[in-house]
């Protein structure tokens, strides 16, 4: 006899609900995928600004305010940290229950422990026990994103035209840029419209409540393409199932680790042009953080741009190279840009266009150059486990690093780890490459 578990019957209620008929474009898919990482950037860049300019005094008020906003970026590592786990549990999850049940709950977790963050009370009122909560919901995010991965990248990825495959590379990252804008606008908003205290007391929050509501908009969006009975018959068609994670490791450990610091540089610019620079200001400068997260809307829109020119331009020369090219312009960056960021206000515009520029273009193409190196079975979790490891080893730390370095050593300490980012994804590329001759 077999039982049908709840779970089970939810997803096929779901798909006999969005039941429909007909060829499924990739420029269906790429809906869904702006979608779903449109919400997951906007959930990042919330509880970036609010660790900088609401943790260091809700959560560690005890502390000068550098030490402060050091300790609020150990708590935002977590979520890095706890990714891979999240992935390797909603992979069974997938693998047992279904693709549609795994994602439900993982974006409920995602957007319950981000709701939760709104609630959070301070030091003031719970003590210790506030950092505490906050570290257990950034883990709670963090297990969630493992989770939210619905393949969606990898299929749109292999339906591509082959001429236009760096177009459709770049159109995941756009959430980026989109998520940055709004998450950057809503707090520009606040600090603007509120006194000090009212912003710190309750003023926060609301970015995160806003969180929520994108994340359960982006849920029912992303469920009812990947419950239907076209896009499971595709995944199938394709093989994106989920394989065995240490029978995935075991074969595919050198393209997962090529493929985590390829995208170095784009990662470790990421957070030069967005967190990073915002903590500085904030801290070693009198500018107003409502004013640079101005800049930093202009500059979102500046690499939305960049974005979209960079799957133009690595159709045309190739996404590899663009990857290289990209990442020898920011070590040539990282030369200046601490001189920039220091250079008052045209300089901190300065700084942030010609960094959101070279972003756009290399973060652009940073999740598709390896990713076709996996076989077509171990794609859906080569690409999971892959994209957990480059966030981890690129971008969980990176905040606290760069500004540890450039508050003991000086701002070029800080362009020294731009240009380190640099230096390993041109080298992982070279290793790339010469894999890819020995094997043909």
């Amino acid at each position: 006899m077999t039982v049908v578990t709840a779970s089970q019957l939810a997803e096929r209620d779901a798909r006999a609900i969005n039941a429909r008929h007909g060829a499924i474009a990739p420029g269906e898919i790429a809906i869904g995928v702006v979608i779903g990482r449109t919400s997951e950037f906007f959930d990042f860049f919330v509880y970036a600004i609010a660790s900088v300019l609401v943790f260091p005094a809700l959560i560690f008020p005890y502390a000068d305010r550098l030490t402060g906003t050091l300790y609020s970026f150990a708590i935002f590592a977590l979520a890095f940290v706890a990714r891979p786990i999240g992935s390797m549990i909603f992979l069974g999850v997938d693998a047992a229950l279904g693709r549609g049940t795994k994602l439900t709950i993982a974006l409920f977790l995602l957007g319950g422990s981000t709701a939760a963050v709104a609630f959070l009370p301070g030091y003031e009122t719970i003590g210790a026990w506030s950092a505490v909560l906050l570290a257990l919901f950034r883990i709670g995010q963090g297990i969630a994103l493992g989770g939210q991965w619905d393949g969606l990248s990898s299929l749109l990825a292999l339906n591509a035209p082959a001429h236009r495959r760096g177009w459709y590379a770049m159109i995941p990252q756009l959430g980026a840029p989109l998520g940055l804008i709004v998450a950057s606008g809503l707090f520009a908003f606040f600090l603007t419209t509120l006194s000090a205290v009212d912003f710190l007391d309750w003023g926060w929050r609301y970015p995160f409540f806003v969180a929520f509501a994108i994340n359960v908009v982006a849920l029912f969006a992303r469920l009812r393409m990947v419950s239907t009975p076209d896009y499971t018959t595709l995944f199938e068609q394709r093989e994106l199932e989920p394989s065995r994670v240490v029978d995935t490791v075991r074969s595919d450990w050198r393209n997962i680790v090529i493929g985590a610091f390829a995208p170095l540089a784009s990662f470790a610019l990421f957070h030069m042009v967005t967190v990073f620079p915002l903590s500085w200001v904030t801290l070693f400068t009198r500018d107003s953080a409502a004013r640079f997260l101005g800049i930093e809307m202009i500059g979102g829109a500046v690499g939305l741009v960049s974005v979209l020119a960079s799957g133009l331009i690595a159709d045309r020369i190739g996404r590899r190279y663009l990857l290289g090219a990209s990442a020898a312009a920011i070590a040539v960056f990282s030369g200046f840009a601490p001189q920039l960021l220091n250079g008052g206000g045209l300089g901190e515009i300065a700084f942030m266009v010609i960094g959101f520029v070279l972003l756009g273009l290399a973060f652009g193409q940073s999740s598709g150059a390896v990713a076709a190196n996996f076989a077509t079975a171990r794609r859906y979790t080569g690409a999971a486990l892959t994209s957990d490891l480059a966030w981890l080893v690129g971008a969980g730390f990176a905040p606290l690093v760069a500004l540890l370095l450039a508050s003991r050593f000086g701002l070029l300490a800080a362009g020294g780890y731009l240009l380190s980012g640099a230096v390993g994804t041109l080298v992982a590329l070279g290793i790339n490459k010469e894999l890819g001759r020995r094997l043909t």
